[in-house]
Parts: C-alpha cells; structure tokens; sequence
C-alpha cells in the first residue's frame, strides 16, 4: 500500500483568476502505483485518510475522505452533518499526480477546480 499526501490549490476561478495557493486542501489517500485512487486501500486504512482545509480568515477544517450514502468520495469534517460534506467530482476516476485537477463542491454549493501540486508518500 502507499499512501500519499496530496496538496491542492484553488485553480483559476472567476474570483481568482490566477488562482490561489491560500485556498486549498492537503489530504492523505492510498494510491494505486500508477496513481490511482485504491479504495480497497481506503477500506483498510479510514482512519489516515484524513483531510485539512485551508482557507484565508477561516479556521481549518479537520476530518476524513468518506464514501458517502449516495455512492460518491467526498470530505467529511468532524463534528459537522453528513449533509455539509464536500463531493469530489469523479474522485476514483482521477490520476493523482502533479498538475492535474479535480472539482469539489463545497459546503457553499459552488463546485470549484484545485489543482493537484504536491504528491508524496505519507509517513504517518
């Protein structure tokens, strides 16, 4: 198994058009070694599939990747209701390397772009 620490920043949005290194997500996740989600992985390892938001003039959110009631990946964050977890659009399908892109929805209902910039191994 290797699991992998994955650092992602808001992409270019109409709000930051140049996008934002302040804005964004590091998230522990097992990858396939092609660089694929491996959710048989994830079964056995919950617990370190944790995640940090980051976000300007806001507290950081703590929680964990879940595989949510209706069938998608998503963060949830502790304390909060499953309702205010965040879907990542086609999570399992994605290549998790340096310079790719997934979208997640955040608790805001937007679905945003962020973009993979740091992939590495997870000594925790």
């Amino acid at each position: 198994m290797a699991l992998k620490k994955i650092r992602l920043e808001l992409a270019r949005t109409p709000e930051f058009p140049l996008g934002s290194r302040n804005h964004g997500y590091e998230f522990v996740a097992p990858l396939t070694g092609d660089g694929h989600f491996d959710d048989n992985e994830w079964r056995g390892n919950r617990a370190k599939c944790t995640v940090r938001r980051f976000w300007p003039r806001e507290d950081d959110e703590l929680g964990h990747l879940v595989h949510t009631r209706h069938r998608t990946w998503a963060f949830h964050y502790d304390g909060t209701d499953p309702d205010e977890d965040e879907p990542i659009f086609k999570f399992d399908r994605h290549l998790m390397k340096e310079g790719e892109y997934v979208t997640i929805t955040e608790h805001d209902g937007v679905a945003r772009p962020f973009k993979m910039v740091k992939v590495a191994p997870f000594f925790g």
